[in-house]
């Protein structure tokens, strides 16, 4: 067919033959993609047709034998029973091609139309080789580095067998005292949009049905990350411009990137519970936004809609079902009540054999009906886990999400002929280096920054003391221990560990300390009202500090943390989150500059808890404060600034980077011209080095009040010492554009702001107005 194109269209303009062929190209490929839907549609009606209501509303459970990795409260019981019965449509929490093996012979073998499962798991931030947490990850602000990270965890998870992850995690959080910030990107629906779409890209690819690419789930639909108080599981209450404008994008980004799943919140949205609330799920979910896969609930949220006063478990889960919710997860609302619910009419039978088809459709797309085995290969698990390729590529990972926060008097990088002293209780430690949520993870494969340090160093220059527990408080620590130590009390007594470590820090040139969380500080469960450094490592920091020595603090965390007291004590200041697998190796790279620290923030750093929530793209008040100094009735406090101590878009480098002036295309932007912003940014220091130029937008007139910024690009760069480039953003109507009272997503004429800069406070600026077209 081709060749007979091509001899057809030997007499055409070169340009002419290019623009046919690729129209012809694009036409076959949309033909190939209409035939295989249709081939699934025609497969799925015709399982249908072969099921009994009981095998179909099997499908609709989800269930966990908890055997292996308990991530809730409640496990399922009976599970080979009810798989052997059809009623199982999906398991999470095995792992391993055997064991995963023997459940889908059960299914395939057992059953009576042998309809294979999925094979779910939390794979947040990597799988057996972990990445830093989500939070962390997304400090690199580069989307290539993101993906390749969702790439590489598919591609080790379904070598394990698993084919389903609940990832990413894409709420947007302003209230670090929410342990599961962790999990997701930071406070920006923009940012948060790019990194959901990467996410989505990486662990699904361009083809599911290959045996190396997995089942995407987004969550939490919708809100969970501005729960009232910061406290999970917690009421959520805000109006349709906000959800809209700032917390929405990234979950329609996903969908836009072609995610198969979305898993509803455990909150509420206007006062119904998200797993029972047809707006959300239907309305904006499916008829908005057009999402065409099947909804899963978080773990038993559809019981728990009882506790949120919706009825009983018969109700709630007609409550659920009528609302657009496909499968329930553990909590087997469907499997006890969806049959008599149906003889009482409370639903309907079409509304069951949608949901079931769903699931079916995701099981045709992943090749299951093919071959369910398709995952299962004991031969790839033994050579795609824990690889040297991947690990190699979990410490440059890890290298680039460290942000550099304080670097007085150029202490960092550290020089090889340094004598270190490494203390903190965080320095030689395991268990706490993958972070929250690394459920597939084995802490005892980590490096620690001990072990990493050692790379640099003989061992006459680099010696160790734990200096101090994570924390002194057993009721804490007891709470942080739930599902494993991660807060160890010393046998050694407080002052027995302070003084071997200060002993230590006398007789080296530099202090190195590594300070921080327990990885079970954050996450799921885990929220906080005090996010200060725990009183025993503060103690040990305030010693240090009074030696003499230069004081450089490595701060592992999951979450923003209180650092006034430390910001003022350090010489420099490292945040390295926690940094998964390679750790150790990564935070030694960034401090001997073998890797020049260009990460930035994507979440600010309050001063105190009094200011959260505190973000950058804040509204004026009618009475706007003072940048800096207190003014009476103006919007300040009394006892602090308004501004966090660290803003979005923050983080140094071991070099110094300029910012020309702001250059306009020109002035004035239509529906059918754009405008490029241009600025030419030097390297003026000592040393090659990355940096991420950001771009925000003002629109300082409007319909409605519209915030004083809005990040709307970024770009990576790479320039070596004395380097300098131009750096040109394109700016479209697109980015004009906002929600207004009536939910219109537009743009309105008048006057802009654009800035340019290495964060959100420090920026050039210019101004274009955006008009009709000539």
């Amino acid at each position: 067919m081709i060749q007979d194109l091509m001899s057809s269209l030997r007499f055409f303009p070169i340009t002419m033959r290019s623009f046919i062929i690729c129209f012809f190209l694009i036409g076959i490929v949309h033909m190939h993609a209409q035939t295989d839907t249709k081939k699934k549609e025609m497969f799925v009606r015709k399982l249908l047709k072969k099921m009994t209501l009981d095998e179909k509303i099997g499908q609709l459970n989800l269930l966990t034998p908890g055997s292996e990795i308990l991530t809730g409260s409640v496990v399922s019981k009976d599970v080979e029973l009810k798989i052997i019965q059809g009623n199982v449509g999906a398991l999470f929490g095995i792992h391993g091609p055997e064991k995963i093996r023997k459940a889908q012979e059960l299914a395939v073998n057992k059953s009576r139309l042998g309809i294979p499962l999925f094979f779910g798991s939390d794979v947040i931030h990597g799988y057996q080789t972990v990445f830093p947490i989500p939070l962390g990850m997304a400090s690199c602000w580069d989307m290539e580095w993101i993906e390749k990270s969702a790439r590489m965890a598919a591609q080790e998870a379904s070598a394990n067998g698993v084919n389903w992850t609940f990832s990413p995690m894409v709420d947007i959080c302003r209230d670090p005292r929410w342990g599961r910030i962790a999990e997701g990107s930071g406070e920006d629906a923009f940012y948060g949009s790019r990194v959901a779409k990467a996410m989505v890209r990486g662990y699904q690819g361009d083809d599911l049905s290959k045996n190396n690419t997995i089942l995407s789930c987004v969550k939490h639909f919708a809100l969970y990350g501005a729960s009232e108080g910061g406290r999970d599981y917690n009421t959520t209450d805000m109006s349709k411009i906000r959800m809209y404008q700032d917390y929405l994008p990234p979950y329609k980004a996903a969908i836009d990137a072609g995610v198969s799943s979305v898993m509803t919140s455990f909150n509420d949205v206007d006062g119904i519970p998200a797993t029972g609330n047809r707006w959300l799920l239907t309305d904006v979910l499916r008829n908005q936004w057009g999402f065409k896969g099947f909804v899963v609930s978080d773990y038993t949220a559809l019981n728990e809609m009882s506790e949120h006063g919706m009825g009983d478990l018969k109700n709630v889960s007609a409550l659920a079902l009528n609302a657009g919710l496909d499968m329930d997860m553990v909590g087997e609302g469907f499997l006890i009540h969806l049959k008599n619910l149906l003889a009482e009419k409370k639903i309907t039978k079409q509304q069951i054999e949608q949901a079931c088809k769903r699931i079916l459709e995701a099981k045709y797309s992943l090749g299951l009906f093919e071959d369910p085995f398709r995952y299962i290969d004991e031969a790839r698990a033994a050579k795609e886990l824990m690889t040297t390729e991947n690990r190699k590529f979990a410490r440059e990972l890890a290298a680039r999400s460290c942000v550099l926060l304080k670097n007085e008097n150029n202490f960092l990088p550290l020089n090889r002929k340094d004598k270190i002293a490494l203390i903190g209780p965080l320095a030689n430690n395991k268990n706490n280096m993958l972070g929250t949520w690394a459920v597939s993870g084995d802490p005892q494969q980590s490096i620690t920054v001990l072990e990493g340090l050692k790379q640099y160093c003989s061992a006459r220059m680099i010696s160790y003391a734990k200096g101090a527990n994570i924390s002194d408080d057993t009721t804490f620590a007891k709470n942080v221990n739930f599902n494993g130590v991660r807060i160890d009390i010393d046998s050694k007594s407080p002052e027995q560990l302070l003084e071997e470590a200060l002993v230590l820090a006398a007789g080296a040139d530099k202090i190195v300390a590594i300070i921080g969380e327990a990885s079970e500080m954050s996450g799921e469960s885990a929220s906080r009202t005090n996010l200060e450094i725990p009183e025993s490592q503060k103690k040990l920091i305030r010693a240090l500090k009074k030696i003499g020595k230069p004081l450089i603090l490595v701060l592992m965390n999951g979450r923003p943390l209180v650092l006034k007291e430390e910001n003022e004590l350090a010489d420099a200041l490292v945040v390295s989150w926690h940094a998964g697998t390679e750790a150790g190796n990564a935070i030694a790279d960034v401090l001997f500059g073998q890797y020049n620290p260009s990460g930035k923030l994507t979440i600010s750093f309050p001063r105190n808890v009094g200011q959260i929530p505190v973000y950058y793209n804040y509204k004026n008040t009618g009475r706007p404060a003072a940048k800096i100094e207190f003014e009476k009735f103006k919007s300040h406090y009394l006892d602090e600034s308004n501004l966090p101590l660290f803003s979005f878009g923050f983080g140094l480098s071991y070099t110094k980077f300029d910012y020309g002036e702001l250059k306009l295309s020109q002035k004035v932007i239509t529906q059918s011209k754009n405008i490029k912003v241009s600025c030419k940014i030097s390297n003026v220091g000592n040393f090659d080095g990355e940096e991420i130029i950001q771009l925000y937008l003002r629109d300082p007139v409007a319909s409605i009040s519209r915030p004083v910024k809005e990040l709307k690009g970024f770009q990576k760069i790479h320039l070596k010492k004395g380097e300098s480039r131009d750096v040109t953003f394109t700016l479209t109507t697109e980015d004009l554009k906002f929600f207004n009272t009536q939910l219109e997503y537009l743009a309105e004429y008048g006057e802009f702001i654009v800035f340019v800069g290495p964060n959100s406070e420090s920026c050039r600026e210019a101004k274009f107005i955006f008009g009709p077209n000539d």
